[in-house]
């Protein structure tokens, strides 16, 4: 699943219209005292997760680096722990697309100055406008400038740019490459307002498919990059030539010579490909231009490297596999980065490339010859001018798949060194150390020239990502024994957290692609089960696997219920309160197994796509949730009735029963036109009726910890809205009084709208699952 279809997962849109309202309360006072009390938040490790899609270097001041993930927000290098710092936290609830980051730039004449541009989509998942932010120290803080278009940090082409550039002679002067057909934009007041470079005429068209109807795909990908060059200008007055690269394979890349008065296409230019990157060498005058057929970062299968020369106008194909190599195109080109101190270095990498593994090549004659980081030697093997040290992230290094080995035969190099590799940087002051980006993670060396000693030479590449948390999360649960934390997260399956300080040792298997879902058995748990998707070319799998031993390994359910597409949805499952039995609701139906997913019997009597859940006392006890209506099952989940209804059916909508007694269940949900309300209901008889919390304005989530001393009920924790403050909440009394426990600068977008959890064993610690910042996990001070 990608990360598009994991945003309008953990929106948790597409429930119906609600039934009349069961209540015996209906009550909610805005004015409900909110506490607060201090908590210290950390991440769990996990390391990377996700696309490390930009890195940006500071050419005013040594060890100063900038990051940008998809939906993850940006990152600053802390040079003392060399571990990267958010600098988007603060997005909250009503602003999450600003814990994103379309693209950055670093301020060329006052490292103090970083602006970010952000926004989350550009279609109707998103429906705010993108924003500027603006930092005179270094993202520690930022002022919000508006603008009146969307951004998108998540979008196809999201790797191309940098779309936002700061003029290098005058820091006033900043350009952004707009998408959706907005074209070039500017200011000329160091970002506090923004204008339309009206005279340029090339809106940036290209779309990837038309005729997605989502307009995901289909909108228009607009302008990629700008390049000044320097030596055009002088310092405090604006740069005279600029290049900028549109996603127009007709006419990729246009110049003014004027400082952005007049434009025109470069002259002599190729066409036929996107310009995806490019760099200026001002030592020797070359434009280098890194193009493909596509925009990535997903898709790509040709593509070339160019070199311009700035002072004759002459083109030249430096491509170290050229597109007319029909026996070796396969891959376009992307990351694009040149050596500062050394000009005539310049190296470029696969925009992506699966298999073998990505192309990452290096010159040392300004793309004359290159030499690429592995080569074959004898086929199928591979020698590589590296070593990989992934001590920071183990579960890089996939687990035994006899699945994915039966279909990918021949070389299959595990861990790669990456794909999707959009950001590739040289070190401006160090000519030993590069940064470079991937789907998973961010790696780097940090002695880079010892590649030109030797044809045999190799450097030592290792994880540069800790600090960066990129997952996204779909469920978490804390087990009464056993690890205290176990996920289920897209792309990346979920892991066993044995160790919240400690990157897992690796991924789950089998299903170790998307993970939706994830229960244990109350009274049993040892027993635990998820499901999710297959990994990448691991078709022979099922969609489900059970554990015996608390999540320390698993075993696949023998069979599916039905037959999973790629568009379908793997939904919720429930372990019953002993693990005897398994309910399983889908895209496919809501089906129960008694034997470990060995067979399946469609259950009876509730909707297709229902939410599930388990009683957690009563083994035969199944509860489900559906379009607001609330169905029960006493039969180990062979048939359900409806039981009660007018519960919430829009936004988040979260059942979560708790283990103090048979029949004991919260529901969070809602939105501010649904007509069941927007808050949190809980029953004490099974679902039969309803008490909404009237202390609670709106609710997105409950999870459940252990009690205060001296109490009797579990901890409550809330995602939500109490007395006019949205927040996370906890409360020590059953919902009658809340405390919150998060602050301004910790709020992760719509945090814990699909995953939180306390810990039943250890009083105040809560787990919150966030979209694109990973695990956040809180103990109070």
């Amino acid at each position: 699943m990608s990360n598009q279809d994991r945003r309008k997962a953990w929106r948790g849109l597409g429930m119906l219209v609600a039934l009349g309202l069961l209540l015996l309360s209906t009550g909610r006072s805005a004015s409900a005292q909110v506490t607060q009390v201090a908590y210290n938040w950390n991440n769990v490790q996990i390391v990377g997760g996700g696309f490390v899609d930009g890195i940006v270097f500071s050419h005013a001041a040594a060890n100063l680096v900038y990051a940008r993930t998809d939906i993850g927000g940006c990152y600053r290098l802390d040079p003392t722990t060399n571990r990267w710092i958010p600098l988007n936290d603060w997005a909250g609830w009503n602003n999450w697309d600003q814990l994103s980051c379309v693209s950055l730039a670093a301020d060329p004449l006052n490292a103090n100055n970083v602006w970010a541009a952000v926004g989350m989509y550009t279609n109707s998942w998103d429906t705010n406008n993108g924003a500027i932010l603006k930092s005179t120290n270094q993202g520690a803080s930022w002022t919000v400038v508006p603008l009146p278009f969307k951004l998108g940090s998540n979008m196809p082409g999201r790797g191309n740019g940098e779309r936002l550039a700061v003029d290098p002679n005058d820091d006033n002067i900043l350009y952004l490459g707009a998408p959706s057909g907005h074209g070039l934009w500017r200011s000329t007041d160091a970002g506090s307002t923004w204008s339309q470079v009206t005279s340029f005429p090339d809106s940036g068209p290209y779309v990837q498919d038309a005729t997605d109807t989502t307009g995901y795909l289909s909108d228009p990908q607009g302008v990629y990059f700008e390049t000044f060059d320097p030596r055009t200008g002088s310092k405090g007055s604006a740069t005279q030539t600029i290049y900028v690269g549109v996603a127009d394979s007709s006419a990729p890349l246009w110049v003014s010579h004027d400082g952005g008065s007049t434009w025109a296409t470069v002259a002599g230019q190729p066409t036929g490909f996107l310009p995806r990157q490019a760099r200026l060498d001002t030592t020797n005058g070359y434009l280098y231009v890194a193009y493909a057929d596509k925009a990535g970062p997903y898709d790509g299968g040709s593509g070339d490297v160019w070199r311009y020369t700035t002072a004759t106008g002459v083109w030249t194909l430096i491509s170290p596999d050229p597109s007319t190599d029909t026996s070796n195109d396969y891959y376009g080109y992307s990351g694009l980065t040149i050596d500062a101190q050394h000009p005539n270095t310049v190296m470029v990498a696969s925009a992506v490339s699966w298999w073998p593994d990505m192309f990452l090549y290096r010159s040392l004659n300004n793309g004359a010859t290159w030499t690429n980081i592995w080569h074959w030697t004898t086929y199928p093997t591979m020698y590589y001018k590296d070593t990989l040290d992934i001590t920071a992230a183990p579960w890089l290094k996939l687990p035994p798949s006899p699945c994915r080995t039966k279909s990918r035969p021949g070389p299959n190099p595990d861990p790669k060194l990456g794909w999707m590799n959009e950001a590739v940087k040289i070190d401006p002051f160090n000519s030993n150390r590069l940064m470079y980006g991937t789907g998973a993670t961010m790696y780097g060396t940090n002695d880079l020239t010892d590649w030109d000693i030797s044809s045999t030479s190799q450097i030592n590449i290792s994880v540069f990502a800790p600090g960066i948390e990129e997952t996204s999360v779909l469920g978490l649960i804390s087990p009464p024994s056993g690890s205290n934390l176990l996920s289920a997260l897209g792309d990346v399956a979920g892991f066993d957290h044995t160790s919240l300080t400690t990157a897992p040792s690796t991924t789950y298997y089998p299903v170790e692609g998307t993970n939706t879902s994830i229960d244990f058995a109350q009274s049993n748990p040892s027993f635990v089960v998820r499901v999710g998707f297959p990994g990448s070319n691991n078709s022979c799998e099922t969609n489900g696997a059970y554990s015996t031993n608390g999540g320390s390994s698993w075993t696949g359910f023998p069979n599916n219920p039905g037959t999973f597409s790629s568009s379908s949805s793997t939904g919720t499952v429930a372990a019953s309160a002993n693990g005897s039995t398994i309910v399983w609701s889908s895209s496919l139906g809501v089906f129960y197994s008694s034997n470990n997913g060995r067979g399946w019997t469609q259950s009876t009597g509730v909707p297709t796509g229902a939410i599930v859940a388990s009683d957690r006392v009563n083994a035969s006890t199944f509860y489900a949730l559906s379009s607001g209506s609330f169905y029960v099952s006493t039969n180990s989940g062979k048939s359900f009735s409806v039981v009660s209804s007018g519960l919430p059916s829009s936004g988040y909508v979260n059942l979560k029963p708790i283990w103090v007694a048979a029949g004991d269940i919260w529901i969070a949900g809602g939105s501010p036109t649904d007509p069941a309300g927007y808050g949190l209901w809980h029953s004490t008889n099974g679902g039969q009726t309803w008490t909404m919390v009237s202390s609670v304005q709106q609710g997105d989530n409950i999870g459940f910890g252990a009690a205060a001393s001296g109490a009797t009920y579990p901890t409550l924790f809330l995602v939500g809205e109490v007395g006019g403050v949205r927040g996370i909440f906890r409360s020590v009394d059953e919902g009658s009084t809340w405390a919150q426990i998060n602050d301004a600068q910790h709020q992760w977008g719509q945090a814990g709208g699909p995953a939180i959890t306390g810990d039943p064993r250890i009083f105040g610690r809560v787990y919150v699952g966030t979209n694109g910042r990973g695990i956040v996990y809180g103990d109070a001070q």
